[in-house]
């Protein structure tokens, strides 16, 4: 019988990669520069995105390509919001949270027509991924002075600018989150999110959309509601698509409905099957690394960006169908975890194998 998951190795082996991206993350910002800082902050705000659909994907089996257009739509609902609002630095707070609500009541309405209507399979895809390039189409389209709402201009293909940066009250006046310390936001936030879908994953919520997904006629038969499960981890993952929006805006203090277009809408697809769409901290890594990687290589050019996304993504489907990193960590485990020798759990188990030895 060799070591499994269950021995405390195993377990304290597991724990320590688990922890060992976060300790990482956490000491970048002391051997870097602030400037630095704020590009991995850019780098991290896409995890959550990333987080939403491999929740969705990954345990739920619902393949959506709308994750870019909550990331807009919480945009711009955040820059209406704060353009409008006066100078208080509970403006950005405001909006963020306006973000975040518009997210939640457009992807419930969204998942009830879906799943209510019982759409199935690769039509979920299909629905979000219309929804995604019509939304993008009309905001597109709001170039003219008539696409106001209060002081916020909409102004077409060219996006929204001037949002305000989160700020905190502080006795010397706002404190304004901006590169190290809106680094160190994110990565708080990102954490909480880590903690929050891993307990809802590993939970009995978690255990009934994996029975759906395997089986849903089968789960309907034992009495599950797998519409409201289905709808439920929709909205959970739409509105973490939210989230990376809002924080996008904030960080660059713009949005163009560029960010919900066909080629963005397939980027969280790609980042989440590279890295493991059932592995969340997989998720988070891997799209750091291949925003990252990105925005490296988009100096070059962006065509190079998306070959090198593509050519990545053809070969960890034929080596490594379950994502690479979860593939790495196994590799890993098989490295450092050694087999132990077979335990005997019965008195004539000694007096069997020694017979047999002589025999």
């Amino acid at each position: 019988m060799s070591a499994s998951n269950g021995t405390p190795r195993a377990r304290a082996t597991s724990r320590a990669i688990r922890l060992l991206p976060w300790l990482l993350a956490f000491c970048l910002p002391l051997i870097v520069d602030a400037n630095t800082s704020g590009n991995l902050a850019y780098c991290l705000v896409w995890a959550f995105c990333a987080v939403g659909l491999a929740a969705m994907w990954g345990h739920g089996g619902i393949l959506s390509f709308g994750q870019t257009a909550f990331f807009g739509l919480s945009g711009y609902t955040y820059g209406i919001v704060t353009l409008n609002l006066g100078e208080s630095w509970i403006r950005s707070w405001s909006g963020l949270a306006a973000a975040l609500l518009t997210s939640v009541v457009v992807a419930a309405l969204i998942g009830y027509m879906i799943f209510y209507g019982r759409i199935k399979g690769i039509f979920i895809g299909i629905v979000t991924l219309s929804i995604t390039l019509v939304l993008e189409t009309f905001m597109s389209q709001t170039a003219g002075p008539q696409w106001t709402i209060g002081a916020a201009r909409l102004n077409g293909y060219n996006g929204m600018g001037g949002m305000p940066p989160l700020t905190i009250p502080w006795p010397g006046g706002p404190l304004t989150l901006e590169n190290t310390s809106f680094y160190y936001f994110v990565l708080v936030l990102l954490a909480l999110v880590y903690w929050i879908t891993r307990r809802l994953l590993d939970g009995n919520f978690g255990l009934t959309l994996v029975a759906i997904r395997e089986n849903p006629q089968r789960a309907e038969m034992l009495g599950v509601d797998i519409r409201r499960h289905q709808l439920l981890i929709f909205v959970f993952g739409c509105t973490l698509g939210g989230v990376s929006g809002a924080l996008y805006t904030i960080w660059g203090s713009y949005i163009t409905p560029s960010t919900m277009g066909l080629t963005s809408a397939a980027l969280p697809v790609i980042w989440v099957a590279t890295a493991g769409r059932k592995s969340i901290g997989g998720a988070i890594i891997g799209t750091a690394g291949l925003v990252w990687l990105s925005q490296y290589l988009a100096v070059y050019g962006s065509q190079y960006a998306l070959i090198l996304m593509g050519a990545i993504l053809l070969v960890v489907v034929l080596l490594a169908p379950e994502g690479l990193l979860p593939y790495v960590t196994n590799h890993l485990q098989r490295l450092f975890i050694r087999p132990q020798a077979p335990v005997l759990r019965e008195p004539n188990d000694a007096f069997k194998a020694q017979k047999g030895s002589k025999s």
